[in-house]
């Protein structure tokens, strides 16, 4: 394995975030605080708790999910875009390094930004609320699944876009949807029969649920379900990638 050109990759990553710190952090901070003025303090003033959890702490788990996959698919999505923007894509494509390397410095560099966005989330809301995590390893376990899934996903939609308009048609259509209605702020137990029936189509449920119950052992689905559903949506991306660079889809023309 090429490692010395999977590290080029990763640092030149990095080292865009890195230029542009003070908004990568200033931005999820002041979200989170807003979130939490109100949600935690408007709608929280009328509903005490939700499965014996203070509702401040509920929207917890959801409000970290929500920035970390819009962060994840936007890092991942741009990193891949803007050399074939530039055209520096057929520079990679000639070079010495499997797509697989390639992935690896890409995603794995997305992925750290927004786990460390994560993190950053995480300790702004122990700011507000009083933060407990039953289980650390299970929480830490769905941060990284999450965070190197939609870095995956990200990375699809990076080499199938074909200008910056494209880019953010998912996150914003479609992600932020799924993540408001995916239980991120309510259980979906509290939703008639029939749409809670809907909302079991809803991907987001299960990443939010799962992450949920590393924190209060509270979860709409059973968590070994929530893991099975990233692990199957991460394997399917790596598929989807594989046959992209192979064939060379948007990247050869």
């Amino acid at each position: 394995m090429n490692t010395r050109a999977i590290a080029v990759i990763y640092r030149a990553e990095m080292m865009r975030a890195i230029n542009t710190l003070f908004q990568t952090i200033a931005s999820p901070v002041i979200s989170t605080s807003l979130y939490f003025v109100v949600f935690g303090s408007a709608i929280g003033s009328r509903i005490d708790s939700i499965d014996g959890v203070e509702y401040g702490l509920f929207i917890v788990p959801g409000l970290t999910m929500l920035t970390l996959l819009t962060q994840s698919i936007s890092n991942a999505s741009f990193g891949i875009y803007f050399p074939k923007f530039t055209g520096s894509i057929y520079e990679i494509l000639s070079a010495p390094l499997s797509f697989y390397e390639a992935l690896i410095g890409y995603v794995g560099a997305a992925a750290t930004k927004s786990f460390v966005v994560g993190i950053i989330i995480l300790a702004t809301a122990s700011m507000f609320v009083d933060m407990r995590i039953e289980h650390p390893i299970w929480m830490l376990s769905f941060l990284v699944l999450t965070c190197i899934t939609f870095s995956l996903f990200g990375f699809i939609i990076g080499l199938w876009a074909d200008s910056f308009e494209k880019l953010q048609i998912v996150p914003i259509l479609v992600i932020t949807p799924l993540v408001f209605l995916g239980g991120s702020f309510y259980s979906i137990e509290m939703l008639p029969p029939f749409w809670q029936t809907v909302s079991l189509f809803n991907p987001v449920v299960y990443l939010v649920s799962g992450f949920r119950w590393a924190f209060f052992e509270v979860s709409d689905v059973n968590v070994m379900t929530s893991l099975s559903v990233i692990l199957i949506f991460l394997i399917a991306c790596l598929v989807i990638v594989s046959w992209m660079f192979k064939t060379g889809y948007k990247l050869k023309e």
